[in-house]
């Protein structure tokens, strides 16, 4: 049974549905749709803008400042400051267009990189492996820099657009332009756009932090799972496998979950006001002294603890206690105390990570953990204790099984990782050829751990459709925002076009290209989490796998063969990312190709043609007309995408659970009842603040 669950399990999670189940989770927090619906309209504001420079003028060099501007070319003339504004955006929406198509061609060339990797880690003994790793993961690390070099000129373009309209603003305010609740209003969003700047400089900074935990964290794997090797009962090889397990899946978590900080929209970042952001400082300072990183990191061990736990509950059956199994008369010890070393092991690491809320449920489970160890071996060289102390002892195992499985779904949920991940491919070769008793405890628990992951993958599934929802729902409401001010400026004579609306008419146009900026960042932070990536596995696990022991090697399953499948983990993260970009670059491409150049090129038309020509008018209702029918393609394209969505995910869930329902036996019923509360209360949105 459990050989046919682990075939079944691989089967339903290739590389390639892996990808797939990747895109799904993240399509709420990787949502190009919500950075491209207002490219349009911005493009339409910077028309509009143009159309009303061709008729008033006059100077905002009031009260200007010191050392003299530092993005207004021409103070003395507000409409030469509007057309640098559309001339800025002009130049923004085209490096954009040029830069995502060169990004689509680089990350199509992922794949194939990805595979010679895995061959040669596959049939290439070590030496072949240290000739030829180094340069194939070199290829996948150069595309992510030239990515980078890519979004980071894309996205400088979009921030000197802000930086002319920020400056723009603040001249005006400055000469004095505005009085009461407008000036009020004016400088709110001034601020809005600094506390954005200063997000983005957080970003920055948490991106840096995240590679020095990603190295810090791999290295200490390799560390870690030696140490536990050479500890390891005799007999016990599938058991070292299981914790190998573990360790990478802790990896895969912790990857996944900086890239999610990546993907967290700035502008979710800094709606808050600075109220809010002043209590939010003050709380952290008092109470919690982790940032999102730190927090990461501590979620992520959640499957090294599931694992432990589930190691623990080879030695419980039913309401009994497997004591035979518990001691070894050989060594005079008992056998809990591997698993007791790995739950301290963990306590030790989860003790350096600063306090905050999941540090004290990991601890928690830990201690919880170590505590039924000493309970067990306290009895186990007797082989037997009273009927009420092994009712307590197995009820325990049961409270942290369920708190275990709990913690490690609210770890899926904050980390977007997949619930159904495959077997590293050395670990799966290496079981399928293990014979014995080993392979038979190890999966004893496989057909509830099966039911536990399946239920784990539906609950996911769900919250990841609910959460596209609320985008999607968002996103038209920002649309519908954007689109009222151009049609109060559409609807208003020209005569009546004031300086105050031309002002409303800026900020929006600043929100717009706000937006579209966030998108250039969060690429930038894409491509150097896949440098990262790569250069941790050349710099650090390429260089353990040519360093390892052979003192291991009395495993089936040993150092060398863990340090591949963590080098391709990490590879197959870095392809995962670069997948995931893919995705989203292509769309952005297409869609810039259909709704977007033509109305860049017609919004560059009209800045250089002459205002008093008939024509001048004709080009401007024409990029009116087309600006509006991007609106509508883009959002038919939305409401496809979304049908798409919705489609993918019933498909995966829908294959998940096809392939091992049908050859699942039937949970009991309390046992389905436990499995379901452990997952809800991990999925449960009232705690996730704690965790960001």
């Amino acid at each position: 049974m459990a050989s046919e669950i682990a075939k079944k399990t691989q089967g339903i999670t290739t590389a390639k549905d892996m990808r797939e189940s990747t895109q799904i989770i993240m399509k709420p927090y990787a949502n190009w749709e919500e950075y491209l619906t207002p490219a349009p309209l911005s493009i339409a504001i910077m028309g509009e803008l143009v159309y009303i420079s061709s008729k008033t003028d006059f100077s905002i060099n009031k009260n200007a400042p010191k050392d003299g501007y530092k993005y207004i070319k021409y103070p003395e003339s507000f409409r030469a400051c509007l057309m640098q504004v559309c001339n800025s955006g002009w130049g923004a929406f085209n490096e954009a267009h040029k830069s995502m198509d060169q990004i689509r061609l680089h990350t199509s060339t992922v794949p194939d990189y990805m595979k010679t990797a895995v061959k040669t880690l596959f049939h290439g003994d070590d030496e072949v492996v240290r000739a030829l790793l180094p340069d194939q993961l070199e290829n996948i690390r150069a595309i992510a820099d030239d990515c980078v070099k890519l979004a980071d000129a894309a996205e400088k373009k979009f921030t000197d657009v802000i930086n002319i309209i920020q400056e723009l603003l603040e001249a005006c305010v400055n000469a004095e332009h505005f009085y009461g609740e407008e000036l009020n209003e004016i400088k709110k969003k001034l601020e809005e756009a600094k506390m954005r700047e200063e997000t983005s400089r957080e970003a920055n900074e948490r991106s840096k932090k995240a590679t020095k935990r990603m190295e810090k964290e791999l290295e200490g794997a390799q560390e870690n799972y030696s140490k536990a090797i050479d500890s390891l009962p005799n007999g016990w090889d599938m058991i070292g496998m299981n914790l190998a397990e573990g360790l990478t899946e802790s990896m895969t978590s912790l990857v996944n979950g900086l890239v999610s900080i990546v993907t967290n929209p700035v502008s979710q970042m800094c709606q808050a006001s600075r109220k809010v952001k002043n209590a939010c400082d003050y709380v952290r300072g008092k109470d919690d002294a982790a940032d999102e990183v730190d927090k990461i990191n501590i979620i992520s061990k959640s499957g090294e603890i599931l694992r432990a736990t589930e190691i623990l509950g080879k030695f419980i059956k039913g309401e009994d206690i497997k004591w035979k199994k518990l001691y070894d008369q050989k060594k005079k010890c008992s056998n809990t105390d591997f698993t007791a070393d790995q739950f301290k092991r963990l306590q030790s690491d989860l003790q350096r990570s600063p306090d905050c809320d999941p540090k004290l449920k990991a601890l928690h489970l830990c201690e919880t953990g170590i505590n039924i160890c000493q309970q067990l071996a306290k009895f186990a060289p007797e082989g037997q204790c009273s009927l009420d102390e092994t009712k307590v002892i197995i009820s325990n195992w049961k409270e942290l099984i369920k708190s275990a499985r709990a913690f490690d779904s609210k770890s899926k949920s904050v980390t977007k990782s997949p619930s159904m991940t495959p077997k590293p491919p050395m670990m799966y070769q290496q079981e399928n050829k293990s014979e014995g008793s080993g392979k038979k405890s190890a999966g004893e628990r496989a057909s509830e751990n099966a039911h536990f992951r399946i239920e784990q993958t539906r609950a996911q599934l769900d919250k990841t459709r609910e959460l596209y929802e609320k985008c999607v729902e968002n996103m038209e409401k920002n649309q519908k925002e954007l689109t009222d001010i151009l049609i109060t400026m559409r609807n208003c004579e020209i005569k009546e076009i004031d300086f105050n609306t031309t002002i409303k008419m800026l900020v929006k146009g600043m929100d717009a290209m706000g937006r579209v900026k966030e998108q250039w960042e969060k690429m930038v932070h894409f491509f150097q989490m896949v440098s990262n990536i790569v250069k941790v596995s050349l710099s650090k696990t390429l260089k353990n796998f040519v360093t390892t022991s052979e003192k291991t090697q009395k495993l089936s399953y040993n150092g060398k063969l863990f340090s591949k499948d963590l080098l391709y983990n990490q590879a197959f993260q870095a392809s995962n990312i670069a997948s995931l970009v893919h995705m989203i670059s292509d769309t952005y491409t297409e869609v810039s190709t259909k709704y977007l150049m033509d109305r860049v090129s017609s919004l560059g038309k009209l800045m250089a043609m002459d205002k008093s020509k008939p024509e001048f008018e004709q080009e401007h209702l024409q990029l009116r007309n087309g600006c509006d029918e991007a609106q509508r393609g883009i959002l038919q394209l939305v409401i496809k995408n979304k049908k798409d969505f919705e489609r993918s995910a019933d498909t995966r869930l829908e294959k998940i659970e096809g392939e091992l329902l049908a050859i699942l036996p039937a949970a009991a019923p309390e046992e389905t009842k436990a499995i379901k509360e452990a997952v809800q209360a991990g999925m449960n949105e009232e705690e996730e603040a704690s965790y960001y």
